[in-house]
């Protein structure tokens, strides 16, 4: 039997799929807390740690000491800390528009809603089906996988779609577990009396993960895409022991205390019913992931660490023996990412809101396992998978040839290497950009760098063999910087930071960067760098208080220090950053460290 695929998913609609793409290339950060942030000094750092002012988000993030950075040439390398609780301080709201929020979710673009960070969060109303439930699944938070235990907030429900016209059931292709990481859970047969039945668990928790709210179901498990409900039916002769009923309101996208983020994800309910429950149409015997695809998903950053990161941490275990059920299903944004949801599951996506059958499973989850930005760490994630694992992953997804930076990819037997090291610089289209893009090509040029320059693509691919075809990658702070999943191990980021206290969303790509095996180098600029010392006079706030114009709010912030500022980098000032960058490659081909 043929695994359930969409029927409206033909090959015409695939191949259409890639074509569509996301224009939104930049990174423009949402949820989280605005930390205390350096002032703006000019000052430039090299490798250093997560520091007080890193911003995961709305909740806390990753933090350790910062380096103190030094002159010109940067700072000694320091080994960051791990810690999943930042300290915050200034809170920012959210952006005000509802609509500028969530314009991606048609289109897919998120035009520069940069650094959207904020803290306070409604709480949510109770739910007295949950009380027991919820209690319980605190005491269980400190044995959780999927993170570290902080305060949230409760899902919040939303209006469910209305099932549409009858989908028939195809086929099925049935498949062992065998080669899974996870025990195989026994088929509900209650003539084996020998097997004890396991003692009951809460089914979601809501505590340990300060990013999303997440469940787990074995046993005979029904999934109704018509009603966003997943259901866990009772065995007969279950007792209190054993089984219980609960009921539990779930937003599977790991943003849960951003409410712009979460405004427009579908609520998933996640019960256990000792009564009737809806027949089986297509039986799976592989497990089953739900997740959303919608929230800040048109922004390319987002992309990654909202969906993609967190589906690799979850589901590489299985080895492709696994099936994706996608509610707020967008062709568009699936489409762009397609090679990665086929190198994750053997199997076609499933558009759940529109799927009015009952595929029945042995084993889901509701939400994908997600550590922070970007990131992940080791010590909590299946099969100690690392940004290392992700890296790789992606670029054999994409086809890449490059594992190592030059000049150890491609050394001949007892020849020198004949080409130079290659830089790729990220040209934005619009805010954040270089003005002095040909007197950066020439500086880099003089002290030995081959020279490439993009904007990038729609679509990924095309841009991803750009970035690995590089050893460095040069980019004003955006989402462009993500690309450094393609850059070979042992390569070099710089980071330009531009005015404003902006050291603190610096984070996103510092810690990642080193996790990824890359030498991290930041260039802080000076007022003179940022075409804003062309707008106003040198003794402005704009200059002389950033924290005060940032205390004003995410509008005041943005419209000082995103949409109207440019970097004309001084290459006097920035010639050292270039000389460090191609100095770390020939040491490492030298079999330095």
């Amino acid at each position: 039997m043929n695994c359930p695929f969409r029927s409206d998913l033909g090959v015409q609609d695939r191949n259409a799929l890639s074509k569509e793409g996301s224009k939104a290339e930049v990174l423009e950060k949402d949820g989280g807390n605005t930390s205390p942030s350096v002032p703006d000094s000019g000052r430039n750092v090299e490798d250093t740690g997560r520091d007080e002012t890193f911003v995961g988000d709305s909740g806390g993030g990753a933090s350790s000491t910062a380096a103190n950075p030094g002159a010109e040439g940067g700072n000694k390398d320091e080994v960051p800390a791990k810690d999943d609780d930042a300290t915050t301080a200034a809170v920012l709201p959210p952006v005000s528009s509802e609509e500028a929020a969530n314009s991606t979710q048609e289109s897919g673009v998120l035009e520069d809603e940069v650094l959207q960070v904020q803290e306070a969060v409604a709480k949510a109303p109770s739910r007295k089906s949950n009380e027991s439930a919820a209690a319980a699944a605190a005491a269980a938070a400190s044995s959780s996988s999927n993170g570290s235990s902080t305060s949230v907030v409760h899902s919040d429900p939303a209006i469910l779609p209305a099932p549409v016209q009858h989908i028939p059931p195809t086929t099925q292709v049935v498949k062992t577990l065998a080669d899974q990481q996870i025990p195989a859970v026994p088929k509900v047969n209650q003539a084996d009396s020998k097997t004890p039945a396991r003692e009951w668990k809460p089914l979601c928790d809501l505590t340990s993960n300060r990013r999303i709210d997440w469940c787990e179901l074995d046993g005979d498990v029904r999934v109704l895409g018509a009603n966003a409900s997943v259901t866990l039916v009772a065995p007969p002769g279950a007792d209190e022991r054993t089984f219980r009923e609960e009921s539990w309101r779930i937003k599977p996208y790991p943003r849960k205390a951003d409410p712009n983020a979460m405004r427009k994800i579908r609520v998933v309910t996640v019960q256990s019913v000792a009564g009737e429950a809806p027949a089986c149409t297509d039986q799976h015997d592989v497990p089953a992931l739900v997740f959303s695809d919608r929230g800040y998903t048109g922004n390319y950053f987002h992309a990654y660490t909202d969906v993609i990161l967190p589906l690799f941490l979850t589901a590489r275990q299985y080895s492709g023996e696994v099936l994706l059920l996608v509610t707020d299903f967008q062709m568009w944004w699936l489409g762009k990412f397609m090679p990665v949801f086929k190198s994750i599951s053997n199997y076609e996506l499933i558009d759940l809101d529109h799927d009015p059958r009952v595929h029945c499973f042995r084993h889901v989850q509701v939400g994908l396992t997600s550590h922070n930005d970007f990131s992940i760490d080791p010590r909590r994630a299946p099969n100690g998978y690392s940004m290392l694992d992700f890296t790789k992953f992606m670029r054999t997804t994409y086809g890449l040839p490059r594992d190592l930076a030059w000049p150890a990819a491609n050394p001949g037997a007892n020849t020198t290497q004949s080409r130079r090291p290659r830089l790729l610089v990220i040209a934005r289209a619009r805010t954040r950009r270089f003005v002095n893009m040909e007197e950066i090509v020439r500086g880099a040029e003089k002290v030995g760098f081959e020279v490439v320059v993009s904007e990038g693509e729609h679509e990924v691919a095309p841009f991803a063999e750009i970035a690995n075809s590089c050893d460095a990658i040069l980019g004003v702070h955006g989402a462009g910087l993500t690309n450094m999943v393609f850059v070979p191990t042992g390569g070099v980021v710089i980071q330009v930071v531009p005015l404003g206290g902006l050291e603190f969303v610096a984070s996103y790509f510092r810690g990642p960067s080193r996790d990824m095996g890359l030498r991290y180098l930041e260039y802080r600029i000076t007022p003179e760098e940022s075409t804003l010392i062309d707008q106003y006079p040198r003794d402005h706030i704009i200059f002389t208080d950033p924290e005060g114009v940032k205390s004003k709010g995410w509008d005041s912030l943005k419209a000082a220090y995103l949409d109207k500022q440019d970097v004309r980098l001084d290459m006097k000032r920035f010639r050292p950053t270039l000389k460090k960058a191609i100095s770390h490659l020939r040491k490492a081909s030298a079999g330095g460290n």
